[in-house]
Order: C-alpha cells, then structure tokens, then sequence
C-alpha cells in the first residue's frame, strides 16, 4: 500500500471530520447534541466508504494505536497515519477558525472538546474517554479491520454510530472526543482549560484527550484478542486410533576379517 496514498486518505478524512465535527460544536445551540453527534458519526461513516479501501479510514491516532497493537498494521505505518491526522486536523481547525473570526471571534471557543468534568475532575474525564474509546475500538476491531468478524457493507455504519452514540453519551461530560485529532486542532487555537494560555500546552489536556483514548484502545485489542481466541476441545465421542509404532533393530553390516601380508619370501 502506498504511503502516499494513505497519507492523502487519512488528511482529509481526518480534515473533514475536525472541520465538520468542529462546526457543528460551535452551531450547537441550535444542533443540539443529537446534531452533533449525528455530525461526527455520519461523517466518519461516509468516509469509511470513501476511503475504507485506501487506508481503512482510521481519522484517529487511538484507532491507529489499537490496529497497530493488534498486528492490523505496521508501527512504521503507524507513523505516517499519525502524522496525517494531525496536520489535517490541525489544517481544519485553522480554515474553520480563519472563516469564523470575521463573524465572531469568540465563536471558534466552542469548536473545542470540553465538558462538565474536564476543569474539576480530569482524571473522571479520562476515565470517561478511555471508556468511550474502548467502545469505538471495540467496534472497529470486530467489523472493520481485517481479521475482524467482518459486518460486511454495514462495518462503516457500525462505526459511524458507535461513534454517534459515544457522543450522546458522554458529550455533556468530556465533549467526547475519542480521537487525539478531534481535539489537538482546535486545541492549537483555543483557552478553555486556562486562560492564560492555549490549551496544546496544558498538560491536563493530553492526560484527557491523549491518554484516556490510548489506555481505551489498548483494552478493546485486550478484550478482542481474548474474545477471538477459540481452544480446541477433543470431542469424546470421537474414538481416537493408538498406533503402535516398533523399531525394528538395524542389523550391523559384517565385518570382513582383516588379512595380513606376510613379509617373508
């Protein structure tokens, strides 16, 4: 698989998810959660179809991780998917930001992932990503990726609405983010966490919006290796034939007698 290709796959399917899913957070008052999550599941659904055949259509560095760690893909491919996803949503969150600022600037604030737990209780937020993530993972693992228990032409609806329900779950709590990229591109621009300075440099930001979705992909490839995992039973019914195996002995060659040459004449 070219790398260039998949580098092209996952910058702009990652692009179009931070740029979309970005928008609909600062349309929200009149979206409504539903509108956002449908906003970000639908369009992780489509380009699952788009691009599905290109580079499995990660747009998210924990889903890179879980594949990564599952055997799906190469940690040399690893890095390249990382490495897309990140410039592209950090290039979306500039181009939605440039396009705000002349209408409102303090409107671009709400294109970044927060919630309820995220000043007070950080590492709850965690908990609350990794449980997220896990699920989405989860999902990925079993219909998605290769070797996976495959749902067919569904796997990228699959995946759109776990994505979709996460959201309806855990927005109001954390933003529910679920991707390291979804939050890094507006987190370049924004100040929620301190005032004092942009939330890229917060460090309580990536223990929530990094590590929480790592540790959740991690544990879905766990749960999934155990789930996949099938021992084999001997069926009792079954007679088992005992073959007798005899050595024969191996019969030494004889020994020539050995005859001296006389030296007398």
């Amino acid at each position: 698989m070219s790398s260039i290709k998949v580098f092209l796959a996952e910058f702009i399917g990652t692009f179009a998810l931070v740029f979309v899913g970005a928008a609909a957070g600062v349309y929200g008052q009149s979206l409504g959660l539903l509108g956002i999550a449908l906003a970000h599941g639908l369009t992780l659904a489509v380009f699952a179809y788009a691009y599905g055949h290109i580079s499995g259509t990660h747009i998210n560095p924990a889903v890179t991780l879980g594949l990564a760690a599952n055997g799906n893909i190469k940690w040399g491919d690893a890095a390249v998917y990382w490495v897309a996803q990140l410039s592209g949503a950090a290039l979306a969150a500039f181009m939605l930001r440039m396009f705000l600022t002349p209408l409102s600037p303090e409107a671009f604030a709400s294109a970044a992932t927060n919630g309820a737990l995220v000043a007070e209780f950080p590492y709850y937020a965690l908990g609350v990503e990794a449980l997220l993530t896990f699920f989405l993972v989860n999902t990925v693992l079993h219909t998605a990726a290769v070797g996976g228990d495959k749902a067919g032409p569904f796997a990228g609806w699959a995946v759109g609405l776990t994505y979709t329900i996460a959201i309806l779950a855990g927005g109001p709590l954390t933003g529910a983010s679920l991707n390291p990229a979804r939050s890094f591109g507006p987190a370049l621009f924004t100040k929620i966490m301190d005032p004092s300075k942009l939330d890229v440099q917060n460090l309580t930001f990536y223990l929530i919006y990094f590590v929480g979705p790592f540790i959740g992909a991690i544990l879905a490839v766990l749960v999934y290796q155990i789930l996949k995992y099938e021992p084999v039973y001997l069926d009792e019914d079954v007679e088992m034939e005992v073959v007798e195996i005899v050595e024969e002995p191996v019969k030494k060659p004889a020994r020539k007698p050995i005859t001296r040459k006389s030296t007398k004449k």
